[in-house]
C-alpha cells in the first residue's frame, strides 16, 4: 500500500476521533488533553468570528481612532467626541478594539495597543484595510463568487483599467496605483535586504506602478540605472515620483515586448495577480529581454509558506479570485514555470517576514 493510502487512512481516522462529541468532552476534562483541546476550541472560534474582527479593525481604521489613540492617549468621552461616535458607541468599540490588542485601558485612560502601534508604523496596512471594503462586498455571497469564477464584482473594477485598454487613464488607475505604493516600503525592504544587487548595473521592474519599489531600490542601491515598465497612464505617474531616476518604457506586458538592454529584471508583486498561462507568457517575455547571465527577481507573497499557510490560498487566493485573475503559487510551482519558460536555474533568497514577501531569483 502506497505511503498516501495510509496517511489517507489515518487521516479519516483521526477525523472520526476529532468529531465524535463524547472524545471533545474527554479531551476537555482531561489535564493532559485540556491545553489542546482549549487551543482547537479557540482556532475554531477564531474561523468564525474573524469576520467581527476584521470590522473592528476596519471602524478603527475609518473613524481615525488609531491615530486618535496615538496623538492624545484620553478617556473614552474624549476619543468619542475626536471621533464622533456617542461615547456608549466609542466604548463598544474601543474594548473590541482592547480584545485585539489594538487598543489599550491604562486605569481610566485609553492608548494604543502593542498591535495598533504596529499597524500605525505601517501605513500600508491600514491603507489595505480601507480597501477591503471592495473585497468583502464580494465575499458576502462567497458561494456565488466561486459559481461565477471571480471578478464582475467591486474589487475588480480596481484593476479594471489593466483589462481595457484605453482605460486607463481615469480615477481608477490613481486609486489602484496609490494602494499598491502605499503597501510598499515594507515589501521593498525585505527584497533589497534579501536579494544580492551589486553585482547588476541596469534594473527594470516590470509592472513598477508609480515607482515605490525603484525609489526605495535608488536610495539604497545608487550605482542602480534603473526603468520602469507599466501601462502608459500609470508610467505617467511614475515619472513623476521618481523624475530622472529612471527611464519610463509605456506599454503592456501581456501584449508588448519588454525593454532590452537591462541585466535584471523584477517583478514585484505581479506573477501573482496573472492566471497561468499569462504568468508564463510574461516568464518567457522576461527571459527574451535579458541578456545571457542575467536574472529575473520575483517577489510576492507565496502559498505553502511554512508558519504562514492561511496568508496564501486562504486570504490571497479568494483576494484574486474577487480580483478576477490570478492565484498564489508555491516557490516550487513558480520554480518550474521558470524552467518552462526557458531559465536555467532558480533560487529562493530568505525573507525577514515571508507572509509578506517571499524572493525568488532566476538566471538566463
Amino acid at each position: 500500500m502506497s505511503d498516501g493510502s495510509w496517511r489517507l487512512r489515518w487521516t479519516v481516522w483521526r477525523n472520526g476521533i476529532l468529531s465524535s462529541g463524547r472524545f471533545q468532552r474527554f479531551a476537555a476534562r482531561f489535564p493532559p488533553t485540556r491545553p489542546v483541546a482549549r487551543h482547537h476550541a479557540r482556532v475554531l472560534f477564531d474561523l468564525v468570528a474573524g469576520f467581527t474582527y476584521s470590522q473592528t479593525l476596519a471602524a478603527c481604521v475609518e473613524l481615525g481612532l488609531i491615530d486618535a489613540l496615538a496623538e492624545a492617549p484620553g478617556e473614552a468621552d474624549m476619543m468619542a467626541a475626536r471621533i464622533g461616535l456617542p461615547v456608549e458607541g466609542t466604548l463598544r468599540l474601543l474594548r473590541a478594539a482592547a480584545a485585539l490588542d489594538l487598543a489599550e485601558c491604562v486605569g481610566d485612560t485609553w492608548t494604543l495597543g502593542s498591535a495598533g502601534a504596529a499597524l500605525r508604523g505601517n501605513r500600508g496596512i491600514a491603507e489595505m484595510v480601507a480597501h477591503h471594503s471592495a473585497l468583502y462586498a464580494d465575499l458576502a455571497d462567497p458561494v456565488a463568487l466561486l459559481r461565477r469564477g471571480g471578478g464582475g464584482g467591486e474589487l475588480a473594477r480596481y484593476w479594471q483599467y489593466a483589462r481595457e485598454p484605453g482605460a486607463g487613464d481615469d480615477a481608477r488607475v490613481a486609486a489602484y496605483s496609490g494602494l499598491m505604493a502605499a503597501s510598499q516600503p515594507l515589501v521593498a525592504d525585505q527584497v533589497i535586504d534579501a536579494c544580492p544587487l551589486k553585482r547588476h548595473r541596469r534594473l527594470l521592474d516590470v509592472g513598477g506602478g508609480e515607482g515605490a519599489f525603484l525609489a526605495a531600490v535608488a536610495a539604497r542601491a545608487p550605482h542602480l540605472a534603473l526603468g520602469l515598465f507599466d501601462l502608459p497612464a500609470v508610467g505617467a505617474r511614475a515619472a513623476t515620483r521618481l523624475g530622472a531616476a529612471a527611464a519610463i518604457h509605456g506599454g503592456d506586458f501581456l501584449r508588448d515586448s519588454l525593454p532590452t538592454g537591462y541585466d535584471l529584471i523584477s517583478l514585484i508583486r505581479i506573477l501573482h495577480d496573472h492566471d497561468d498561462a499569462p504568468a508564463l507568457a510574461l516568464l518567457r517575455a522576461a527571459h527574451a529581454a535579458l541578456p545571457p547571465g542575467g536574472r529575473l527577481l520575483i517577489a510576492e507573497p507565496m502559498a505553502d509558506t511554512p508558519g504562514a499557510r492561511p496568508a496564501g490560498d486562504a486570504y490571497f487566493g479568494l483576494y484574486l479570485l474577487a480580483m478576477g485573475s490570478g492565484r498564489p503559487r508555491a516557490a516550487d510551482e513558480i520554480r518550474a514555470m521558470l524552467r518552462r519558460a526557458g531559465f536555467s536555474r532558480s533560487r529562493e533568497y530568505r525573507t525577514a517576514l515571508p507572509i509578506t514577501v517571499r524572493v525568488i531569483v532566476a538566471d538566463r
